[in-house]
């Protein structure tokens, strides 16, 4: 532990070179560093020439990079208009409109953002920042307080629900506004939380974590961790009393979303949005010193407390898919 924060305080101090990657593979394809490592190291940072990629953690940002939404985001952030998708029929249910994989606004969606408001909605996002900011875990991820997290999200919710290009536009004017970030993986360095994907990757070898975990994609108990907090935002800022219309999509929303960053996710959404209705939960949460009750637990017994009907997930590109992408209400 001591090597890896010296390492990464010196990391930290250190010019910017150009970015670019390499590795050295085994015929077998597995990632090695260009020394010898001593047993019980191995994918962690290396205390001679820092950080290292993983194949596992190489793998998981390419997973993110091809991600369908990902894909479309750096594409819109080269374009000035943002497609929407028909509008949906006049019903309080409103279907998601995924296409090949990745999320497609509508004039419905609009309208529900529309609805709730700009300011709400960073009300919102504002509330679940400080929430992880005073959670041991979650608040690892987040190498930086003082970066406007909560604006961007918003306006990220906002755009993908086709209430403009808030978030592309912003993305567009940051180097002006805001330092570029990069981070150091020995003689690499890589231009980090410009868009979703480098955000993430910049996430998991975020300074703040463990060094035996550093590098690792998020797990599901993340991802919980990481939703229930959320959605508990969501209540206390009056969103499931004032616009319920907007959280039934949203729910939804998040559990397609949640899916590229953990897969077996998307059945604990529900859940994770329940969990704040019951006054005991945040009792306990609070008492255990803001630690989610979930962390460390198997992710298949803990799938097999949910009701019968939400431990499935097909994806959006199945034949007959369940939800989330289901096309009518559920009774």
């Amino acid at each position: 532990m001591d090597w890896a924060r010296s390492k990464f305080s010196s990391m930290k101090s250190a010019g910017f070179k150009a970015v670019k990657w390499s590795s050295s593979s085994t015929k077998e394809g597995a990632v090695s560093a260009p020394h010898p490592i001593p047993p019980g190291k191995e994918n962690m940072p290396c205390p001679i020439n820092g950080m290292f990629l993983s194949k596992e953690a190489e793998e998981a940002k390419n997973e993110l990079e091809n991600d369908p939404d990902i894909v479309k985001e750096k594409q819109h952030f080269s374009e000035q208009a943002l497609v929407m998708a028909p509008m949906a029929p006049p019903t309080s249910f409103i279907p998601m409109q995924v296409i090949h994989g990745a999320h497609t606004p509508s004039e419905a969606t609009r309208r529900l953002v529309e609805k709730v408001g700009m300011e709400k909605l960073r009300r919102f996002t504002g509330l679940f920042y400080e929430r992880c900011f005073v959670d041991p875990h979650l608040d690892q991820f987040i190498a930086e307080h003082s970066e406007p997290h909560a604006e961007r999200f918003a306006n990220w919710i906002a755009e993908k629900l086709g209430f403009g290009t808030p978030w592309t536009q912003e993305r567009r004017t940051r180097p002006k506004r805001y330092p570029k970030k990069f981070m150091h993986f020995g003689d690499e360095t890589m231009q980090v939380s410009h868009d979703r994907s480098t955000a993430h990757f910049a996430a998991w070898y975020s300074p703040k974590r463990e060094a035996q975990h550093m590098g690792q994609k998020f797990q599901p108990e993340d991802a919980r961790n990481w939703m229930r907090l959320h959605f508990w935002a969501a209540r206390e800022t009056g969103l499931y009393d004032e616009h319920p219309d907007f959280m039934d999509y949203y729910e939804r929303f998040i559990g397609h979303f949640v899916s590229i960053y953990s897969s077996k996710s998307p059945p604990f959404t529900r859940e994770s949005a329940r969990w704040s209705a019951d006054p005991e939960n945040l009792q306990r949460y609070h008492q255990a010193g803001n630690r989610m009750d979930i962390l460390g637990k198997n992710i298949d017994q803990e799938l097999l407390l949910l009701p019968a009907e939400e431990r499935s997930y097909t994806g959006s590109r199945h034949d007959n898919p369940l939800w989330p992408y289901n096309r009518e209400a559920l009774r």
